[in-house]
């Protein structure tokens, strides 16, 4: 079988680029050649005998609004030349608006916009309204692109839904949930918190995230206000962002720990007591099952796409990303019940056990086949 697949990435990092570097690995274990399509590819992947990169690198194209555009429009052009050379086109979203046989779907712009937590109601400036016309026009883009698909994967429950409000029937999409990586994200027993800076006996939770309002690390921070025993270990890239002011303006300094972005996310779980991720919006959250495959207890919102698989055993599930009080409680009882944060890690690890990434990549390159085969 001769797979393209068209997509910005492929590398162990975020979801979109994670899941395609494992199926990449399945479709070369299986013997099929593949072609990737892609701006980056991690050597492991891209000096493979059976792989052949085409690359279009747009890094010094200004934004990553024109980056996409750019990176869309040259992929489109060389599918157009090349199509009839593959029995079967992969594309993710709006990575391209050339058809493709199956799109896997990360997340819907239309659904972001629609929220009323979009960046652009929040920040009245020029950031906002850059913010509003990248997801505007990525909506649009996207449209198109999952009309022409085939079939459809949805990486979350949650997604499917979304791509139903696009208007794409149900029957044409697939469900397969992003998996976790239960070698590299696992408990230890006797945690060493000395090499990164965090305090030793305090009771520690974990926010993983970037600047953007989306993430909701502003009522991470005016929920620990009121649970004054707890510290807090914040994990991303918070360039420019206000967090740090906030943290003076509400006196958190001492229990705030910035760690900025980390390449060592599965070692950092592993000496923490629990994991807070209140997203307004998250189509599936990869860092929420990383975080209980480490063992740990979760706190999330039903607007993440992992709340499918987060059980009242393994995590408390708010309903309302902006509930404070219902926040503070989730702190307060997970920082608090140290027994049945113990029991709750053991769900959460025995619950991400059911979703090692080798059985999601079969399930990909499962359905690949059974497209050719049709």
């Amino acid at each position: 079988m001769k797979i393209c697949i068209v997509t910005s990435s492929v590398r162990k990092g975020d979801g979109q680029a994670r899941v395609n570097y494992e199926i990449v690995k399945e479709a070369i274990q299986r013997g099929h050649q593949v072609t990737l399509v892609v701006r980056k590819a991690v050597d492991e992947i891209s000096q493979h005998k059976l792989v052949n990169c085409v690359y279009f690198p747009v890094d010094k194209v200004p934004t990553e609004l024109m980056r996409g555009f750019v990176f869309a429009q040259k992929s489109d052009r060389w599918l157009k030349k090349h199509r009839h050379e593959f029995d079967i086109v992969v594309s993710c979203g709006a990575v391209t608006t050339g058809e493709s046989d199956v799109n896997v779907v990360h997340f819907v712009h239309s659904a972001w916009l629609d929220s009323p937590f979009h960046t652009s109601r929040v920040n009245k400036n020029l950031y906002g309204l850059y913010q509003w016309l990248y997801t505007s026009l990525n909506a649009y883009w996207e449209r198109v692109a999952l009309k022409k698909a085939k079939i459809l994967v949805a990486v979350s429950g949650t997604i499917k839904k979304e791509i139903i409000g696009v208007g794409i029937p149900a029957d044409r999409i697939k469900v397969i949930l992003n998996g976790v990586d239960v070698d590299e994200f696992i408990p230890i027993q006797t945690p060493d918190r000395s090499q990164f800076g965090l305090p030793e006996k305090a009771d520690l939770a974990l926010f993983v995230g970037d600047k953007t309002n989306r993430k909701n690390l502003d009522s991470v921070l005016k929920a620990l206000v009121n649970v004054p025993d707890l510290h807090l270990a914040v994990v991303g890239n918070l360039e420019k962002s206000t967090y740090p002011q906030m943290v003076k303006s509400l006196k958190l300094e001492e229990r705030v720990h910035f760690l900025g972005y980390r390449s060592d996310i599965a070692k950092i779980m592993q000496v923490v007591d629990f994991f807070v991720f209140p997203s307004r919006y998250e189509p599936f959250g990869m860092v929420v099952t990383e975080a209980m495959a480490s063992g740990l207890p979760v706190i999330i919102t039903k607007a993440s796409g992992v709340a499918d698989i987060v059980t009242p055993d393994c995590g408390v599930t708010l309903t309302d990303s902006e509930d404070i009080l219902a926040l503070t409680s989730a702190l307060k009882k997970l920082s608090s019940e140290k027994s049945l944060r113990r029991e709750m890690g053991q769900s959460a690890r025995a619950i991400a056990e059911q979703h090692p990434w080798n059985t999601k990549s079969c399930e990909y390159v499962d359905l690949f086949e059974s497209v050719i085969g049709q």
